[in-house]
C-alpha cells in the first residue's frame, strides 16, 4: 500500500523567519495520514530539520553527482545527509532548463544520493510544444528511462510529474490528461522493475497545485500526492492541500 505523499518546494525563497511556517504546519498535522515532506534551500536545511516537528522530512533540491571535490558553490549528498535531509529533488526542470541538465546527469545524481542514503524525488515533465505536438509520452517515457538508475526501489524512489508549462503558470493540465500520464508512469515502471517495485513507487503531480484544485487532482488514477512549490511556503495553503490529500 502506497503512503501518500505531500511535497514542498520552496525553490529559492524563504529565510530564517519562514521557519515558522514550519512550527505552524507540525502543530496543524500532529499525526498526518500521508508523509510530509519540505525542501528548503540548502542553506536552511539544518534549521529546518532542527525546527520541524518529527513527522515533517526535509529534503534538499539538487545535489552534486560527485560524492566531494573541486565543485565551488555545489553541494554534495553526503552534505545533505549531514545537513539533515533525507530526501533530494532531482531532475526539476528549472534545474534541466536553467542549468542545461539531461537525463544522464540526472541519473548519476540519483545514484549518488541514494548511495548517500538518500530517498529522491525524480521529476519528469514536458513543455508546452511538446504537449501540443502530442509527444507528451514519448517525452516522459526518455525521460524516466534515461534519468531513473537500476538501484532504485518502491523504497527510496518517488517520482514527480510536472509539465513544464504549467509550473508557476496557473495552468492545470485536465484530470483525463494528468491521469493519462500517470498511468503511463506506472505502467513503465512495472515493465522495467517488476510488479513489486513499479507499484510501491509513489507518483506525485506537480503543476500549479492549490486548495482549490487539489481535491479534484488528488482523485484520479495513480496520482499519489503532490509535489507543491508556491503554496508550500506559507502553512494555511500547504495544510489545506495536505487535508485534501488525507480526505482522497
Amino acid at each position: 500500500m502506497r503512503r501518500k505523499m505531500a511535497a514542498g518546494n520552496w525553490k529559492m525563497n524563504g529565510s530564517t523567519a519562514a521557519l515558522s511556517e514550519l512550527t505552524a504546519l507540525g502543530d496543524a498535522h500532529s499525526d498526518p495520514k500521508c508523509e510530509l515532506l519540505i525542501c528548503p534551500p540548502a542553506t536552511l536545511i539544518t534549521a529546518a530539520r532542527n525546527t520541524a516537528a518529527k513527522q515533517i522530512a526535509i529534503g534538499g533540491q539538487d545535489c552534486h553527482e560527485a560524492p566531494s571535490g573541486a565543485h565551488t558553490g555545489d553541494i554534495s549528498a553526503d552534505m545533505l545527509v549531514d545537513a539533515g535531509a533525507s530526501y533530494v529533488i532531482l531532475g526539476h526542470s528549472e534545474r534541466r532548463e536553467d542549468h542545461n541538465e539531461g537525463d544522464s546527469d540526472v541519473r548519476q545524481k540519483a545514484r549518488t544520493a541514494l548511495e548517500a542514503g538518500l530517498k529522491v524525488v525524480i521529476c519528469l515533465g514536458e513543455s508546452l510544444e511538446e504537449r501540443e505536438s502530442n509527444n507528451t509520452l514519448d517525452i516522459i517515457g526518455g525521460q524516466l528511462a534515461g534519468s531513473i538508475p537500476d538501484q532504485v526501489t518502491g523504497e527510496n524512489l518517488v517520482v514527480a510529474y510536472e509539465p513544464i508549462w504549467a509550473i508557476g503558470t496557473g495552468k492545470v493540465p485536465t484530470l483525463d490528461q494528468i491521469g493519462e500520464v500517470h498511468d503511463f508512469i506506472r505502467a513503465r515502471l512495472e515493465r522495467r522493475f517488476g510488479a513489486g517495485i513499479g507499484r510501491s513507487t509513489r507518483i506525485l503531480y506537480g503543476g500549479s497545485v492549490k486548495p482549490t484544485n487539489a481535491a479534484d487532482i488528488f482523485a484520479v488514477s495513480n496520482v499519489d500526492g503532490a509535489l507543491v512549490g508556491g503554496a508550500s511556503l506559507k502553512a494555511a495553503d500547504f495544510s489545506a492541500i495536505i487535508t485534501a490529500l488525507e480526505d482522497a
